[in-house]
């Protein structure tokens, strides 16, 4: 790991040799995420010209944060001047694996598995995404976010079964927000407390909650899946096992398949209440991110959470 932080520090870590190449600033961010993702699976969404492409270890063979920590930086010279069909004979099996998850010369997102691969698995974590669209500030989304947490907080009845210590990032654009269970619980807990639906009635925990954040804003907030201009979404729906979140720590997050517009990092919850703190995440580089590992670490140990 040494070699890499020596790497990126000599430049931009988004281009190590020269070449656009992720890999080298998710190996680095991955040696600090192995409390927070566990046996959890890697997916990544690449960024072409006319697409996207997900990779997820539903239908490719599951990849795991210790293996994109464990990548060379001879690996990474090694991207920088062939293709993988020629690399090939000459890569180790986690190595040839994590080359097809984060192809070099392409902007890749880094998600994975909320509560693991394969649909209708016990969760041990709830997630909100709270989804700002394009048409909507970022102050909106802090303040959305902030009274949702100030929400779950003065919920007795939810923190019987969630510790009280919530854990959010910034995602590049807005905010994601995660409670942990005391104790697993079966995929009916989600239908049945966290799932919303607005062709359903609005019962649940997330139903109350959006109460509570509608009756404190005159921001216009909507909860479930679908998203809407002009209103903060909030959004459980990538909780189930089988769904996708995004790293908390060093996710790019573009806006096209050349533009990197933000990068996830952790932040303390108390900071929500800052109306200045959008303004400052939105100056988050890669290579800053980098530069301040040590700091995310307190956040990022499931211990100080009080997590699984």
């Amino acid at each position: 790991m040494s070699d890499l932080k020596a790497l990126a520090e000599r430049g931009d870590v988004l281009k190590p040799f020269g070449e656009l190449d992720v890999l080298l600033l998710y190996a680095l961010v991955s040696s600090e995420l192995g409390a927070f993702l566990g046996d959890r699976e890697i997916a990544s969404r690449v960024w072409l010209r006319e697409r996207t492409l997900l990779n997820r270890g539903s239908y490719l063979p599951p990849l795991h944060v210790g293996e994109v920590a464990g990548i060379s930086s001879d690996l990474l010279e090694t991207r920088s001047r062939m293709s993988l069909p020629d690399a090939k004979g000459s890569l180790s099996p986690v190595e040839a694996k994590v080359w097809r998850y984060f192809p070099p010369r392409k902007l890749c997102d880094y998600f994975y598995a909320t509560n693991h691969e394969k649909q209708g698995r016990d969760i041990d974590r709830i997630f909100y995404d709270i989804d700002r669209p394009e048409d909507m500030p970022h102050e909106a989304a802090r303040q959305i976010t902030n009274l949702f947490v100030e929400a779950v907080l003065e919920d007795d009845e939810f923190l019987q079964l969630a510790y009280d210590k919530p854990f959010v990032a910034w995602t590049g654009s807005s905010f994601h927000v995660y409670f942990f269970l005391k104790k697993k619980q079966k995929h009916d807990f989600y239908t049945e407390n966290i799932q919303f639906s607005e062709k359903g009635p609005e019962t649940g925990f997330t139903a109350k909650w959006l109460q509570y954040v509608r009756g404190k804003t005159s921001v216009k907030v909507i909860a479930g899946h679908e998203k809407k201009l002009g209103a903060i979404t909030i959004d459980p729906s990538q909780t189930p096992s089988g769904k996708l979140a995004r790293s908390p720590l060093g996710s790019l997050h573009m806006s096209n398949y050349q533009t990197v517009d933000g990068v996830s990092v952790p932040v303390d919850a108390s900071t929500l209440k800052d109306q200045e703190l959008t303004k400052s995440l939105k100056l988050y580089t890669p290579n800053r991110v980098v530069g301040e590992i040590p700091s995310y670490r307190p956040m990022l140990s499931l211990i100080e959470l009080g997590g699984p």
